[in-house]
């Protein structure tokens, strides 16, 4: 699928599949490519998008774009708005370590559960715990006011420095005059 990056989609370009037919849903889609390059550290956050206002978001996912390194732990998704900072999925995170360029990584659970990795090493199934429901499980974020707000990508790693590529994509309804999200 060809999909316009940043603030382009959030304009409201129309994304299209590879026959130039448009892709029909709700909401704006927003995307952020993020190099990883901690270097034996704990914790590193990696800002991917700014929240002006209150948005609804509808899904949140990362696409591997070049092999992470070897050593790649606890990931997960937050929200920092400076001071203060709330899990999107659990702190304790996910190994992401050695995942291939292909897989994906997704929030599809409550805050209380780890993000979900994907890999590409073997054909995939994945879906909802509970029928009739979406796949991603959507969630509400607001900015602090006259603070900026972060949806953060954390990760600890005992590379020296490591490595990868992740396509990270936010589909989301803003909720209220000004409300969206931005790349950083």
């Amino acid at each position: 699928m060809i999909v316009p990056s940043g603030d382009l989609v959030a304009q409201g370009a129309v994304l299209r599949d590879d026959n130039d037919t448009p892709v029909q849903g709700t909401g704006l889609t927003i995307s952020n490519s993020k190099t990883l390059t901690a270097s034996n550290a704990s914790g590193t956050a990696v800002p991917i998008f700014t929240v002006t206002g209150a948005v609804q978001i509808l899904a949140i996912w990362g696409n591997i774009t070049t092999t992470l390194g070897a050593n790649n732990t606890a990931a997960y998704w937050r929200l920092n708005d400076g001071s203060n900072q709330s899990n999107i999925t659990v702190n304790t995170g996910t190994t992401l370590s050695g995942a291939a360029a292909g897989s994906i990584i997704v929030k599809k659970d409550l805050a209380s559960a780890a993000l979900a990795l994907l890999s590409n090493s073997q054909e995939r199934v994945s879906e909802p715990t509970t029928l009739e429901t979406s796949y991603f499980s959507p969630f509400v974020v607001v900015a602090k006011t006259a603070a900026t707000t972060n949806i953060e990508f954390v990760y600890s790693t005992t590379d020296t420095p490591t490595s990868g590529v992740i396509n990270f994509y936010c589909q989301y309804i803003p909720l209220g005059q000004g409300a969206k999200l931005q790349t950083l």
